[in-house]
């Protein structure tokens, strides 16, 4: 066996480089990134809906915080994405970058020159001239050129041979579908490092403005200014449902519309807009996508003196596709603390196995059952709680009820009294700013053309050759096909081409068909 010399850095980096941009690898890493977006789809994402995955990792406490630590609910930022995303990246411009130089120079050459044997490439045709060589290679030189193919006749000093090529823009294609997905690449990096999504639950007659305190979850790119957000603000007028009441799909939705006034500054004049699934409101360059719902139950809870300690419309959180609603009211400024877990059914039923639990997502009889708790909230331990989560470490359990809209509650240790007063609905908006989705968007039509034309754009050649046999000038057509395979379709592509030349021969009367003689 033949002792190798040890290679030294710099071939090693070399290797590594032609490797790393090797059309295989590109296409290795291009499955990988669609391997690594599966887990976006299939569980939730904090940047789409952070109530899913906050409920997805209270409900599965061994599997959901694994999960989050390894990136799983921020797929898209996660550093293995990017790392796999990121030498994608690399791999295509290496591939792509030096591909463009080369087809430029064979765009520029000449066709090659004709074959020394033309017999053996199938299905050359062969002809009787009856013309001069001149005038034989000027119509051929003249019909391929009107064909649309580049010509090239030889030899120079005395020509009795024509080559032509056509389907360059095969190659073209190519290259523009590999710059395409490129360009792609880098406007959705764009986005990541200049853009801003958040989230937000707002209530009917509530109001928003583009502040990050003012979001439930907010992301931005590393080169974005949350200070610098577009001062615009808009209110949720009214909220309307339709659910599907049939009984084939009851319960199904039907309809969500959002009437909303939105301001594009503190000093602009009120505009009106109706906000639907998949018809955002667009402000300053922003998109309002409504993508959840749900009710707000209003509560109100005195004290044992009738003081109001508490009224507000607190946003539950859906749990099935019936409307039934979980939430926490907090009551920090009673003494001592109280604490209420609520359920909130909108067409409520009880029964002995499923407990209580509402049969229809529409509010056609609401109800709320909920449990009081006395004790300390722990909102001055100095360790961040969730809204929607109450802690009763340090809490008693005082009773359990039933109300109804318009009943009232009074606590059974005489903590005071517990009105349900009725409900709103809320509407949960993603505010997103990706100032790369415009350039996203006209390169993805851009590959999809230049796929277009590399799938049904054919690359060939054909030759014309006059050459003297036995005292007879005879003409013979061949051509060839630069495709994977020899495909039936492809063969008879080609056969057009020939059939081109050799009609246009005869047609001119420089040529006629060999007799069987002949032969």
């Amino acid at each position: 066996m033949t002792n190798l010399p040890p290679m030294t850095n710099t071939g090693f980096f070399r290797w590594l480089w032609r490797q790393l941009t090797s059309m295989k690898t590109a296409l290795v890493l291009l499955f990988l990134l669609a391997l690594a977006s599966v887990p976006g789809s299939v569980y939730p994402q904090r940047g789409v809906d952070p109530i899913k995955v906050r409920n997805f990792i209270t409900n599965s406490p061994t599997w959901g915080p694994i999960l989050d630590r390894l990136g799983f609910f921020e797929v898209y930022s996660s550093p293995w994405f990017s790392a796999v995303y990121l030498l994608l990246f690399v791999s295509l411009i290496g591939c792509v970058i030096p591909r463009v130089g080369v087809h430029y120079r064979a765009m520029r050459s000449a066709p090659p020159p004709v074959p020394r044997i033309l017999e053996r490439f199938a299905g050359t045709r062969e002809n009787i001239a009856t013309a001069s060589t001149e005038e034989v290679l000027s119509e051929v030189t003249e019909t391929l050129r009107k064909a649309k193919w580049r010509v090239v006749a030889g030899p120079v000093e005395s020509p009795t041979w024509v080559a032509a090529e056509k389907g360059y823009l095969r190659e073209t294609g190519n290259l523009v579908f590999h710059l395409s997905l490129l360009f792609v690449l880098a406007a959705i990096a764009i986005g990541g490092l200049f853009g801003w999504k958040g989230n937000v639950i707002v209530r009917e007659g509530s109001g928003f403005s583009n502040t990050v305190t003012q979001y439930d979850a907010w992301g931005g790119g590393r080169y974005t200014d949350a200070q610098a957000l577009p001062p615009f603000s808009f209110t949720l007028d009214k909220f309307t449902v339709d659910f599907e009441r049939g009984v084939a799909q009851r319960g199904a939705p039907r309809a969500f519309e959002a009437e909303m006034s939105y301001k594009v500054d503190p000093t602009a004049p009120i505009e009106h807009r109706l906000v639907e699934v998949n018809e955002p409101l667009v402000v300053s360059g922003a998109k309002v996508f409504l993508v959840g719902h749900g009710y707000a139950p209003l509560i109100k809870v005195t004290d044992e003196t009738g003081k109001a300690v508490f009224e507000d419309a607190v946003p539950f959180l859906p749990q099935d596709g019936n409307g039934t609603a979980t939430g926490v009211v907090k009551i920090p400024d009673s003494t001592p603390q109280l604490g209420i877990q609520a359920l909130f059914l909108p067409t409520a039923a009880l029964d002995e196995v499923l407990g209580p639990h509402s049969t229809f997502p529409g509010p056609d009889d609401p109800a709320v059952f909920m449990s009081a708790w006395k004790g300390d909230l722990g909102l001055n331990t100095g360790k961040p709680q969730s809204v929607y989560r109450l802690v009763t470490d340090n809490m008693t359990k005082i009773g359990l009820e039933q109300l109804k809209p318009g009943q009232s509650w009074t606590l059974p240790d005489g903590s005071g009294t517990v009105a349900f007063l009725g409900y709103k609905r809320w509407a949960s908006f993603q505010i997103a700013y990706d100032p790369g989705k415009e350039i996203a968007l006209i390169f993805a039509a851009l590959a999809i053309i230049g796929l277009t034309m590399s799938l049904f754009i054919r690359r060939r050649r054909v030759w014309v050759k006059v050459v003297e046999r036995d005292g007879v000038t005879v003409i013979q057509v061949a051509g060839i096909m630069r495709a994977s395979t020899l495909e039936d379709k492809d063969i008879g592509a080609l056969s057009e081409d020939l059939d081109l030349v050799e009609q246009a021969l005869q047609a001119a009367g420089v040529a006629r068909g060999i007799t069987e003689e002949e032969r």
